[in-house]
This record gives C-alpha cells, sequence and structure tokens, in this order.
C-alpha cells in the first residue's frame, strides 16, 4: 500500500519529541542551533529570530558538511510552516544519530499566530 505525507509525517512525531508553541522560547533557549527547514524564499519571507536556514531536502547533507554540527549531544530545535517538514526532518536526524532534536508544533504559522517575533531581512529600496 501506498504511504501518503500525511502517513510520513505521522510516522515521524511518533518517533520525536514536539514543543508546544508556548514551550518553544525556552526550548530556542536552550538549544544550541534553531534551523528552519522550509524553502529559501520562506525563510527570506520572514523566519524565526537567531534561525539559521537549512532547507528539508539539503538539511542532512548541510549537517554533514558543517563540522560545527557534528556532535550527536547538539541541542537542535527544527521549524517549518506547519510542522510537517520539521517532523521528517527531525526522524532524519535522530537517524543520523542526533539525540537531541525539538521540532515546533505548528511550526512558524502557530508562532506567527502566536505574536512572536519574526525577522524579515530588510531589502534594499529603490526610491
Amino acid at each position: 500500500m501506498m504511504k501518503t505525507a500525511h502517513d510520513l509525517v505521522t510516522a515521524a512525531k511518533a518517533l520525536i519529541e514536539e514543543v508546544a508553541i508556548e514551550d518553544a522560547d525556552q526550548a530556542i533557549q536552550s538549544a544550541d542551533v534553531l534551523i528552519d527547514v522550509r524553502e529559501a524564499d520562506e525563510y527570506a519571507a520572514g523566519h524565526l529570530p537567531g534561525a539559521i536556514h537549512a532547507s528539508r531536502g539539503l538539511l542532512e547533507f548541510k549537517l554533514s558538511n558543517d563540522s560545527a554540527l557534528h556532535s550527536p549531544d547538539l541541542k537542535v530545535v527544527l521549524y517549518c510552516k506547519t510542522s510537517g517538514r520539521a517532523a521528517l526532518a527531525a526522524a532524519a536526524m535522530k537517524n543520523m544519530g542526533y539525540r537531541q532534536v525539538k521540532s515546533i508544533a505548528g511550526g512558524f504559522d502557530a508562532w506567527v499566530g502566536a505574536n512572536k517575533p519574526i525577522v524579515r531581512p530588510s531589502l534594499p529600496t529603490f526610491d
């Protein structure tokens, strides 16, 4: 039987730790790194303060290529738009051997919905 993306996300969420939006600030403060796994254009349109970007499709490669991110004890918080990609990314990181990975339940949308701050890169104006 074919599995849907929803099936994969549901399975991933059973394996990982999701952080409720009201506990996200504390989780981020105690983490070593906050990773936005959305696409580059989504990140550029606005992201959580302090987040680095590593899209879901390139995450394993970015982690492998950056020696600062090699420790299995690295404390990581991940997020995407609503939590599906972050759950898949967290499960992939666990599979790689990372032991302290969390994802934010509800993702960026929940963060914005809770009126938490976001960073928008300032683009040059041409007036």
